[in-house]
């Protein structure tokens, strides 16, 4: 047994699982979904077919493992980790801007990522439902934030109006998302943020100033 191998029989039953998990994204983000066979996740991996299949119920459901995981990801570095929660609705939204338009969230690679996953979403129904779940928990998330915005500034939105506001912000930020990952030198720096704060704020009303870098 090499030392990869060593090393990996050590781990947690919980590492070894993502350790599977981040080489299938590293194999796909590197040669599309099609090369993500258990004998090239293993490889990629440096362990034995066996040691995948005691983790996962063979090879799709470890992609959809991998899918899950890739945009539970990007729901935590968009909506977690850019602000704190004592910040006014409005910049909290601001941030969120900010962070679905820059890196790592808008980095080619993670956007590759979903796109080589997207495929499969309609021939998958395990895939579709990773997919219509974490579009919601994203998009609700966003709502509930609207709702607290336009409250903050004196508006009382219907629940229709909610609804339909965080539809329009999402797609919003995903196509400026999308943009900026498939053409990534086609842009100014900061440019897609400027453009997404004043799409947003004009959709909802509100003036998002640019928060700048994480603090």
């Amino acid at each position: 047994m090499d030392n990869a191998r060593r090393s990996f029989t050590r781990e947690s039953a919980e590492n070894r699982r993502e350790a599977l998990i981040l080489a299938t994204l590293s194999l796909i983000g590197k040669k599309g979904v099609q090369a993500a066979t258990v004998r090239g996740i293993a490889e990629e991996a440096g362990v034995t077919l066996g040691l995948i299949r005691h983790y996962f119920d063979g090879k799709d459901a470890l992609i959809n493992s991998a899918y899950q995981f890739h945009m539970n990801r990007l729901t935590t570095e968009t909506m977690d980790l850019p602000f704190n929660r004592t910040e006014p609705a409005s910049v909290q939204l601001a941030r969120i801007v900010r962070a679905s338009l820059t890196p790592p969230v808008s980095e080619p690679e993670a956007v590759g990522l979903w796109a080589g996953f997207v495929t499969m979403v309609r021939q998958d129904a395990s895939m579709a439902e990773v997919h219509r779940r974490t579009y919601f928990e994203f998009r609700d998330r966003l709502q509930a934030l609207i709702d607290v915005a336009l409250h903050e500034a004196g508006r009382t939105p219907t629940p229709k109006d909610l609804r339909e506001l965080a539809i329009a912000c999402n797609a919003v930020i995903d196509g400026l998302w999308l943009e900026g990952g498939a053409l990534p030198d086609a842009f100014e720096p900061d440019e897609l943020v400027r453009i997404g704060l004043v799409s947003v704020g004009a959709i909802l009303g509100l003036e998002l100033s640019d928060p700048g870098e994480q603090i």
